[in-house]
């Protein structure tokens, strides 16, 4: 069992060597249809499974069809990982979408609106304070 330092600092190196293969390394055309980055790795304590959640900006159907292109290159990324990185097993690697950023995203949108409507709203009350004070 490797410790929480050892799998954190094996999860950074996971996400940047699948970085860079998003980049350079997969010549899958499905993949280059959004835009994808790699949000996250979720390395398993015996370091056998690896999740990596990607991020992917595009339409749904973009984003359905990058999706299909990363499982087909599953072995891929696997066998690349086994000769850029220096482990006694390499781990099974898994595509997860992540959504986190379009969430976000929805998230501030609807913030922004209801203060935009707030101050809307302190502006008319103080627009019908101050005529009221101007007929006083």
């Amino acid at each position: 069992m490797a410790t929480n330092r050892r799998i954190s600092r094996v999860a950074e190196l996971i996400k940047r060597e699948v970085s860079q293969m998003l980049l350079h390394g997969i010549k899958d055309d499905r993949v280059g249809t959004g835009m994808v980055s790699v949000t996250f790795v979720d390395v398993s304590g015996d370091l056998q499974h690896a999740k990596v959640y990607v991020s992917i900006y595009g339409t749904e159907e973009a984003k359905s069809e990058t999706m299909a292109g990363l499982k087909s290159a599953t072995g891929f990324v696997r066998s690349e990982l086994g000769s850029r990185v220096r482990l006694r097993r390499t781990p099974e690697v898994i595509f997860i979408e992540d959504d986190s950023i379009e969430r976000g995203t929805k998230v501030l949108s609807l913030l922004n609106k209801l203060e935009d409507e707030r101050s809307l709203d302190s502006l008319t009350v103080d627009g019908n304070t101050m005529a009221e004070d101007d007929e006083l």
